[in-house]
Parts: C-alpha cells; sequence; structure tokens
C-alpha cells in the first residue's frame, strides 16, 4: 500500500525513500534516509533577472525610517469567566495615561509607547532585550461585550482589561391577559 506524502514532501516536492536500516547489526552505522526530488522546475534564459534588472536596494535613510516606523506587539492572555472576557498584559514601565485602549463590540485595541528614561549609547550596552517605544496590539473577541461596562487597571505593570460578555437573548413565553 503506497505512503501518504507527508506535509513536508507535499510542500517541497521532495519524497523520502527509507534504507532497510532496521535491520542492520548494531556495530554497523546507520543509513540516513535520502531525499529524491520528484519535480524539477524549469526555467528559460527570459525568467532569470539579467543584471540590468537588479532591485534597487534602500539606502540607510530610508532602512531608519522603516524602522522607526515599526511597533511592539504586546503579549497578552485572553480568557473567559462566566460574565466576562478577561484580557491581562504585562506593560511594565509604562504610565496609565501613556496607554489607548479602543474597544467595539467585537474587537479591542490597545496602544502606547515605552519611553527610555535616559539615553545610553548602543556600544555600552552588553545586552538590550527590552523594548521601547510604541506598541500595540488588536485582538477579535471571541464573544460580543458591553462596551460601555468595560474596565481597564494597572497594578504592578499588569494590564487587566475586563469586558462584560453581552447576556444572550433568552426566549420568554408570555401569557395574553384577555379584558
Amino acid at each position: 500500500m503506497a505512503k501518504k506524502p507527508s506535509f513536508f514532501e507535499r510542500l517541497t516536492g521532495a519524497s523520502w525513500s527509507e534504507d532497510e536500516s532496521n535491520n542492520q547489526p548494531e556495530d554497523e552505522p546507520v543509513k540516513t534516509k535520502k531525499i529524491k526530488k520528484t519535480k524539477k522546475a524549469k526555467l528559460s534564459q527570459k525568467d532569470m533577472p539579467s543584471k540590468k534588472e537588479k532591485e534597487p536596494v534602500p539606502s540607510k535613510k530610508e532602512s531608519e525610517d522603516w524602522l522607526s516606523e515599526s511597533e511592539g506587539q504586546l503579549t497578552i492572555d485572553v480568557y473567559q469567566t462566566p460574565n466576562e472576557i478577561v484580557i491581562k498584559s504585562t506593560i511594565a514601565g509604562v504610565k496609565p495615561e501613556d496607554i489607548d485602549i479602543s474597544i467595539t463590540n467585537d474587537m479591542i485595541t490597545i496602544k502606547g509607547r515605552r519611553q527610555k528614561d535616559e539615553e545610553v549609547k548602543e556600544e555600552d550596552y552588553y545586552y538590550q532585550e527590552c523594548y521601547w517605544g510604541p506598541f500595540s496590539r488588536s485582538v477579535i473577541l471571541p464573544v460580543d461585550v458591553e462596551v460601555d461596562r468595560a474596565d481597564a487597571s494597572m497594578k504592578n505593570g499588569i494590564l487587566t482589561i475586563k469586558l462584560p460578555k453581552i447576556e444572550k437573548v433568552k426566549t420568554k413565553k408570555i401569557s395574553i391577559k384577555a379584558e
């Protein structure tokens, strides 16, 4: 029976063939798997880029502009209780007034900026792992929430946002009064 190709084999077009390595004595070296290419791409001369058609290399200034526009992405935990969706994020070193939270019924966006309190030359760092600058994170909420009753608090560098779930419409039977 033919073996179904793996994800890797389908992705790369390669197939694996196993030599009978299970029946070898322990003192012999184990044979490795070999990759057989099953498809070859055919390129003509017109498909190859000419030396004159090289892509322009961005200048150092353009590269720096792109880097300055990038934002860090917040790490978050999102979970639910019976009545609300809770979002938690570590936002140490950011004042609450420097954080902007926008909520719709099905999405939340958290934006802010972590400011450096002192300038340190690049060559003076041994390690530089902290992110400084603008950050943001948008999350599609798993259920609709009541935007007007949302609450956010910050304690010990942990931002906690509580979003009350919209109560599902329950069918209620009513009786008709005769007059």
